[in-house]
């Protein structure tokens, strides 16, 4: 087997900070040469920003969406690539715009605004911000709900093979599946532990599992494990962040997910929203609410730069109408000659 081609930032280890941006792409030829042209910036204006702070290890991983794909490049789409399905329960994971997706990370919040401030500026009208979040790490990696966050993700070289497309075109690729969840916390911490510990699946102090058989089957931690025909489990990259604005009211949870095979995560939502058996959903949203949802693919690092080279063929200009005689003739209206 080959070498895979150098990913982009996907495998990075998790940061202190982090900031997603999502956008859309104008459908006029002026932004898509823009956007085509930034994929080959991208590297460079990363190590500008970063090289002022280098043990902040800033990065950025830059991912398109399926809308967006064909009418960027010439390339063909990742085969796993395609709109964001959107999943209706008693709880829904909508599908939201998005056609571009920029993962910022470092050990320093400044460096992650930095960047996305001079991407903004790059990419000016040719983007249009949809949402973004900026993001936090909580005490020891927990999430807003007082919990260990991706505690499940691999370690060593199961990290690679988990989130990285393995072989063809698009090696050393990864899609990644975002989602912006917001969480209701005065009715979750009206919650005992001991409740909150069999939604979750987990103790709340030590993060150790709690036994399957003491679990309801909505537990999130048995709703998220997913294996394969063999019983193999099969593993996404959790790149998770807290948000929030205490005076606002807003405290959240940002889902990143990479995968080698976006079918993956998205088992685990459909377990998490719809039920494995049906309708036994994720209690967990009961108290976290879904409000955005997208998929986006990311090149390796070296097929982002080909990219910036792979326009798409024009459209072929549109047919002229014909043109209507100027004169009446046969069929019209005029009556026939007599006489």
């Amino acid at each position: 087997m080959h070498p895979l081609p150098e990913p982009q930032a996907v495998t990075a280890p998790l940061s202190s900070a982090a900031l997603i941006l999502v956008g859309t792409v104008p459908q006029d030829e002026a932004a898509h040469a823009t956007v085509r042209e930034f994929c080959a910036d991208l590297a460079g204006l990363v190590r500008a920003v970063g090289f002022r702070e280098p043990s902040a290890a800033l990065t950025c991983v830059l991912g398109f969406g399926a809308e967006v794909w064909p009418r960027l490049f010439a390339a063909p789409a990742p085969a796993g690539l395609h709109p964001f399905v959107p999943l209706h329960g008693v709880h829904d994971a909508p599908a939201t715009p998005g056609d571009v997706l920029f993962h910022i990370r470092a050990e320093r919040s400044d460096l992650c605004f930095a960047l996305a401030t001079q991407i903004l500026a790059a990419l000016g009208p040719a983007l249009r911000p949809e949402w973004e979040v900026q993001g936090f790490r909580f005490f020891d990696n927990r999430d807003l709900l007082g919990f260990v966050d991706g505690t499940e993700n691999p370690t060593g070289p199961a990290v690679p093979a988990a989130a990285l497309v393995a072989e063809g075109e698009h090696a050393g690729g990864s899609y990644a599946i975002v989602q912006k969840y917001l969480h209701d916390l005065d009715a979750w911490n009206g919650l005992d532990t001991a409740a909150q510990e069999r939604i979750i699946g987990r103790r709340k102090l030590d993060n150790t599992e709690i036994a399957e058989a003491e679990l309801p089957s909505s537990a999130h931690r048995l709703l998220t494990t997913v294996t394969d025909d063999d019983g193999e489990e099969l593993q996404i990259v959790r790149d998770n962040m807290p948000f929030g604005s205490p005076a606002a009211g807003e405290f959240g949870t940002l889902f990143l997910g990479y995968a080698a095979d976006p079918a993956v995560t998205e088992t685990m939502l459909r377990n998490m929203f719809l039920g494995d058996p049906p309708g036994d959903y994720d209690r967990i949203l009961d108290f976290s609410r879904a409000v955005t949802g997208g998929l986006f693919f990311a090149p390796a690092a070296s097929a982002l730069e080909d990219l910036a080279e792979s326009a798409p063929a024009p459209a072929p200009a549109a047919a002229p109408e014909a043109q209507a005689p100027s004169g009446l003739a046969i069929g019209s209206l005029r009556s026939p000659r007599t006489g």
